[in-house]
């Protein structure tokens, strides 16, 4: 079986950081979304051969076991020590003159000694036949300026893989019961020996599960999940981003036979407000004020995303001064706290013939030259 190369699917090479390797898989990913390309078959693996390769070479643990043995070493159950012991005995036979028994060793015989090659969307002697987790869903949503504040229930529909309802998931059909497989008794493994080595292999018959699966369901194939479109209930909290991703769990591909469900990741896409702008959790908003609130203060009314407040606009206020309204910005959250709205004093000047003549009684009253200190 050809294994993958894993930096060709991502389309970049061994020596690319976690920063290119990131970049990459998001370009990848967009282009080959289900959402993108619907009823796309070829799209919708190409976009899983993505979501593996990324998965290996953005953990670098894996990765470093990847790279260096390929992807038997992913395998549950690998040890790469051992694993690197027994190419020192393979190296040192072949020098010795075959002492080997004329074993020749390959990465796909450490695929065999010490596993299959689990959750990897592949079909072959080492796909696994019992219950596999599903894969998480990635969408996006556009939500309104004041809804991201303040948080709000909505909801998604989603074309994505759902428990079938005639085999409730289980993948054979109702009342047909697995079997212990015969050959490994049920352990789902069999001892192997290799020169020196001795190891436990991956049961060739049931694959790893100690059993034998019953009849296989026909609305679902033996998979257990069907398409469906789905409606889910989605809870945005207060304070989303844009570009930050909203965790759902279990909200995603339900498992293969049985396995637990995938969950669902939701992009928010922010539509900008007309008068708020929003800095961590801190807005800030321009307020209009006359002349005559200016120069004498007052008491007025302000709209904010918790509800209309009254602010006192102090004496001589400035324009482009900012008044400061503890907790009235994004709303708290578990251990987050509310932020504060910064309201950015605008002093509106009118048109009228009246309003000029009353200027320029004021303009008089100053009795000195406002810039006499802006100097450079």
């Amino acid at each position: 079986m050809a294994n993958s190369d894993y930096y060709k699917v991502l389309g970049v090479d061994r020596a690319a950081s976690q920063d290119d390797i990131r970049k990459a898989y998001r370009k990848l990913a967009r282009k080959f979304h289900p959402d993108i390309n619907p009823g796309n078959k070829d799209a919708e693996n190409k976009f899983k051969e993505l979501s593996v390769a990324y998965d290996v070479l953005s953990d670098e643990k894996k990765k470093k076991l990847y790279d260096e043995f390929g992807e038997a070493g992913l395998a549950t159950g690998f040890d790469a020590d051992k694993a690197r012991s027994y190419q020192r005995w393979q190296e040192q036979s072949a020098q010795a003159g075959g002492g080997g028994g004329g074993f020749e060793f390959n990465m796909d015989d450490l695929g065999d000694i010490f596993g299959g090659l689990g959750g990897m969307f592949r079909q072959g002697r080492n796909a696994p036949l019992g219950p596999a987790p599903g894969q998480d869903i990635e969408s996006s949503m556009d939500i309104d300026f004041l809804d991201a504040v303040r948080g709000f229930q909505t909801a998604i529909t989603l074309q994505r893989p759902v428990p079938c309802e005639v085999c409730q998931g289980a993948g054979t059909k109702p009342g047909s019961r697995p079997a212990t497989c015969p050959d490994c008794k049920g352990s789902g493994s069999k001892p192997v020996t290799q020169g020196p080595m001795q190891f436990r292999q991956t049961c060739p018959r049931c694959r790893g599960t100690g059993k034998l699966p019953g009849d296989p369901c026909s609305a679902c194939r033996g998979t257990g999940r069907v398409m469906r479109s789905d409606t889910i209930r989605v809870n945005i909290p207060p304070g989303a981003e844009a570009g930050k991703r909203i965790r759902l769990r279990g909200k995603g591909e339900a498992g293969v036979r049985g396995g637990p469900a995938g969950d669902l990741y939701i992009t928010p896409r922010i539509r900008p407000h007309p008068l708020l702008t929003r800095s961590g959790r801190d807005l800030t908003m321009e307020l209009p004020i006359t002349i005559a609130e200016a120069i004498r203060g007052a008491s007025i009314e302000v709209p904010t995303p918790s509800g209309t407040i009254k602010v006192k606009v102090p004496a001589g206020a400035q324009s482009g001064q900012q008044l400061r309204i503890k907790g009235k910005g994004v709303a708290a959250h578990g251990q987050t706290p509310a932020g504060d709205l910064y309201l950015r004093l605008m002093v509106r000047v009118p048109n009228e013939k009246i309003a000029q003549e009353l200027v320029d009684k004021i303009d008089r009253a100053y009795d000195e030259d406002v810039r006499k200190d802006v100097r450079l």
